[in-house]
């Protein structure tokens, strides 16, 4: 029921109950939820059980899948039944160019003896054909030479595996992917024209390890796959990082360094010339990939340095994509270029490079082209004499000169697959054809076999820059050396399982790679052969520089190494001295984003650009740099400032008022005028202290208000000088008490010259006896010493002190004396402006008494000057600065003290020097009488 809305509840509408919901019951307020495995009948008066949902055999879809499932396990053993059937017929040959040599146990090798291949396409109506290999690589077959060599000297020492006779099997990789992961696969598992495998499937694999491949590409293909059967694996180029993972690559190891190291080797040289503006380019593959992930992480943290460009190299020699690249490092400020890519790749580069005429550039090459010498022709040097590298460390091997001499095609017994890939080079070196190969073509010569390969000119017997050969030697001897470990095992005290040793005859590749780990000697040429925890050699790099004779020959130099130490990570050696510089002058560029900041400034980084891109802004007033490209100004210590140059901090000028600048000898000088005044009047007065103007004017209290005066004119020259702790407490006190002194001075003849005025009336005699002269000084000391009284209470609680002030100006140090106690300061100068008003008060009401008495006249301008003074000080005095502010304070203590002595003794020394004939007591009296009478 729900009920209608402004209605009597028993006006309802019957709403059916949701979906899931039931009301069994007449005139049900709610409905009820079914459980979770039941669902509301279709009139929702009560629950009924859900529908079951699964995939099943009787339906159309189950039917169709089942169907499928049991097609594709009835052709999986049709396909066995055949395998098993024809398990001794090869399904078909890989035609791969090789060399084999027979020998107890065999070693492979993947090389590159020629750098491309052609694919034929696939129609998918008839067999696929295997790919042609193209472009003979004169070097890489040295390699494969260099590791047959290696072999054959083995076989030939005694010391080395003794009564084991060493065998090879060489593939080319022809520069594909395909071809080199063919090879290796063949080596693990062998070929029947060469092995016999055992019913049983026991007996040793068709090879215990394999040297190579080149490419870090192949070398991750083929480590992914026999790397699951522990198969070692010894690359002598293959430098990329990723391939230390040991978790991915347990049996690989190198004879030569990572990229990790080889980009920190860069790194070093980067720092050393100061490079930090670089391009960087990177063949598209794992070599260059990963190499540019590390710059791009490394480069920043080691030194600062960033990169202006990463470009990818194309595979496919794209001429728009290389043009674009080119035009990239035309623009770009960056003077130096990092190329991380093999020969194939510069060789197109360089065509652009030429194409555009890019000159200007300082080239860096990575291990992978660093010896090419298809790029060092005559119309390429011009652009790339000068380039520094990072070489393979060079050796040398006694003895392959005269192997190489050697070989012959008539040398290699008929039948043996290596006579195709020995004919190929004497193909390639001599330009000639063998009547095997097939029709000539115009132009073309036959091989005979008589020629000689002394009388060629040829890099192939150049051994005076071994590099990859030096690394393809190393990787044979360490697997000779793994092997020989094997052999020299004792029973009972071998590495595996029981103490057991392995035999010849069984051993297994997991075995091989346990001894792989382990060795440790050193090469004819001193250098130490010996791999870490991730399968790498020890780290070391040649520096070499091209330098273009003028015979037109290049040379390859060395002008350093770079290595690695335990304590100082990658230690570089240079000689820059023997380094030639394609530039004039003959010195490394300059390759910065931004010029250095000098001392002064500070590096401010661009916004939207890389940390080396920045402007340099100069510090600001009070901090200093004294670095080049610093990062943040310092501030100068409390009392220094900086230089004009922002390079330093120079101590702060002192700013006090002193005895030698002008406005503080005007004022020393007006304080001794004053002085020198006072001291004249005073013997002015003494000299006529019997004369009735002298007498007539409180003789005592004149001479002390004199000598008060005289105290307080001295009492501003505690104000110039520098601060220090004693005058900032006398100042002050001294100026306080003195001030009190004359102005008690003044009250008392005031309230003498009223006093007198009383008493002159009649009855007012009686007044006089309490202002005489004992009664005059007792009020003045008193008066004074309450002003000590609060000088001293200030001086014990909160005394004034000395004040280094660095508020006011930023670059001065203002030498003050602060007050202490304000509320001290207050009391002292209120206690004295109370005494003022008192006496211009009584002044005041004294100045119409009759002229026998008129001193009140000067005493009520006297302290009429001294208040307008002092009123006037305290805004002034708030509102100076530094050293004006004792100015205001001086000037306000000579101002008042001038007033007061011109205005209390001006009119007396007038009459006593000028007008002697009105200083008698006729005069006065009869003046009295005059204006008495008026």
């Amino acid at each position: 029921m729900a009920r209608k809305k402004g209605e009597p509840e028993c006006c309802f509408d019957c709403v059916p109950c949701s979906e899931g919901k039931i009301s069994n019951l007449t005139d049900s307020m709610e409905c009820t939820s079914c459980p979770e495995d039941f669902w509301s009948s279709p009139k929702h008066d009560h629950c009924v059980p859900k529908k079951t949902e699964f995939l099943s055999f009787h339906e159309p879809l189950g039917i169709c899948l089942t169907t499928a499932s049991l097609l594709g396990t009835f052709l999986c053993a049709v396909v066995l039944g055949i395998f098993i059937h024809h398990r001794s017929t090869p399904m078909r040959n890989f035609q791969l160019n090789e060399m084999h040599k027979p020998g107890d146990v065999v070693l492979g090798g993947l090389f590159e003896v020629h750098y491309s291949s052609v694919f034929p396409e696939w129609t998918y109506t008839s067999e696929p054909q295997w790919p042609i290999c193209k472009g003979f690589d004169t070097l890489g077959f040295r390699h494969a030479m260099t590791m047959a060599f290696a072999i054959d000297e083995i076989n030939r020492k005694s010391d080395l595996l003794p009564n084991v006779t060493l065998g090879y099997s060489l593939y080319d990789n022809c520069g594909a992917l395909v071809i080199g992961f063919s090879g290796g696969l063949s080596l693990a598992s062998g070929r029947e024209e060469h092995y016999v495998i055992e019913e049983n499937c026991l007996g040793t694999p068709p090879v215990l390890g394999i040297v190579g491949d080149s490419a870090s590409t192949f070398s991750i293909a083929t480590s992914n796959v026999l790397g699951l059967f522990k198969m070692p694996i010894v690359s002598y180029f293959s430098t990329c990082s990723c391939l230390s993972n040991r978790q991915r690559f347990p049996s690989f190891f190198r004879t030569i360094p990572s990229d990790a190291f080889q980009v920190r080797a860069m790194i070093q040289i980067l720092q050393h010339f100061s490079w930090t503006w670089v391009g960087l380019l990177v063949s598209d593959d794992d070599y260059g990939l990963h190499v540019a992930r590390s710059f791009q992480s490394d480069l920043t943290q080691s030194s600062g340095a960033c990169l202006a460009y990463v470009e990818v190299l194309p595979w496919d020699s794209d001429p728009t994509k290389l043009s674009r690249i080119v035009d990239v490092m035309k623009i770009s400020t960056a003077r130096v270029v990092m190329v991380f890519a093999h020969e194939f790749h510069m060789i197109h580069l360089m065509a652009e490079v030429l194409r555009q005429n890019v000159t200007g550039l300082q080239w860096i090459a990575s291990e992978a082209w660093t010896a090419s010498t298809v790029l060092q022709t005559p119309e390429l040097m011009p652009y790339l004499r000068g380039t520094l590298g990072i070489a393979i460390r060079r050796g040398e091997i006694p003895g392959l000169r005269e192997f190489l001499i050697q070989i012959h095609p008539d040398k290699v017994k008929n039948g043996s697959s290596g006579t195709s890939m020995v004919r190929q080079f004497w193909e390639s070196t001599f330009r000639c054809k063998f009547a095997s190969s097939g029709w000539l073509k115009a132009g073309e010569k036959l091989c005979n076999g008589e020629e000689d390969l002394q009388n060629v000119e040829s890099d192939f017997l150049d051994v005076s820059n071994l590099r990859p050969e030096y690394n393809i030697y190393k990787a044979v001897y360490s697997l000779a050396y793994a092997l020989d470990d094997v052999m020299k095992c004792e029973p009972g005290r071998g590495p595996f399982s029981g103490h057991s040793c392995a035999i010849l005859q069984t051993l297994e590749p997991w075995q091989v790679v346990h001894y792989l780990q382990k060795v440790n000697f050193t090469t004819s040429f001193g250098d130490q052969v010996s791999f870490d925890e991730n399968g790498d050699a020890l780290p070391i790099y040649d520096v070499i520089n091209w330098l273009w004779l003028p015979d037109g020959k290049t040379k390859v130099q060395n002008v350093g190494e770079v290595k690695r130490s335990d304590f100082k990570g990658e230690v570089l050696k240079i000689d820059e001295d023997k380094i030639f510089w394609n530039f004039i002058p003959k010195k490394p560029p300059r390759s910065v984003c931004s010029e250095s900041c000098p001392p002064g400034t500070r590096m401010a980084r661009k916004k939207g650009e890389p940390e080396c891109c920045f402007d340099c802004v100069p510090c600001s007033e009070g901090k200093i740099s004294n670095l080049t490209d610093s990062m943040e100004c310092t501030s100068c210590p409390e009392d220094f400032w900086s230089s004009p140059k922002h390079d330093h901090c120079v101590p702060k000028k002192t700013e006090f008022l002193s005895f030698h600048e002008p406005l503080g000898i005007c004022l020393t000088t007006a304080s001794l005028l004053g002085t020198f005044l006072c001291a004249v009047i005073l013997g002015i007065f003494i000299h006529h202290r019997s004369t009735p103007m002298v007498r007539a004017n409180n003789t005592e209290l004149s001479f002390l208000l004199l000598v008060s005066l005289k105290l307080c004119f001295l009492c501003s020259l505690l104000f110039i000088g520098r601060p220090r702790l004693w005058t900032c407490k006398l100042r002050h006190v001294t100026f306080g008490i003195i001030f009190v002194l004359c102005v008690s001075c003044i009250l008392v003849k005031t309230m003498v010259v009223l006093a007198v005025f009383k008493a002159s009336k009649p009855g007012g005699e009686a007044v006089l006896k309490w202002f005489g002269a004992m009664q005059q000084r007792g009020t003045v000391l008193v008066l004074t010493s309450i002003q000590a009284a609060i000088c001293t209470v200030w001086i014990v609680f909160s005394s004034p002190s000395p004040h280094k002030n660095t508020k006011y100006y930023n670059d001065k140090i203002v030498y003050e004396c602060v007050v202490g106690s304000t509320i001290g300061f207050i009391v002292l100068l209120g206690y004295i402006g109370f005494l003022a008003i008192l006496s211009f008060l009584l002044a005041f009401l004294a100045r119409n008494l009759p002229d026998n008495f008129n001193e009140a006249k000067l005493i009520t301008f006297s302290m009429l000057i001294f208040c307008a003074v002092w009123v006037a000080f305290v805004p002034a005095y708030v509102n100076s600065p530094g050293k004006y502010a004792d100015a205001v304070e001086i000037f306000a203590i000579l101002a008042s003290s001038f007033g007061l002595l011109v205005s209390l003794f001006g009119p007396k020394c007038y009459i006593i020097l000028l007008r002697p004939e009105w200083n008698t007591k006729k005069a006065i009296m009869g003046r009295g009488t005059t204006n008495s009478s008026k």
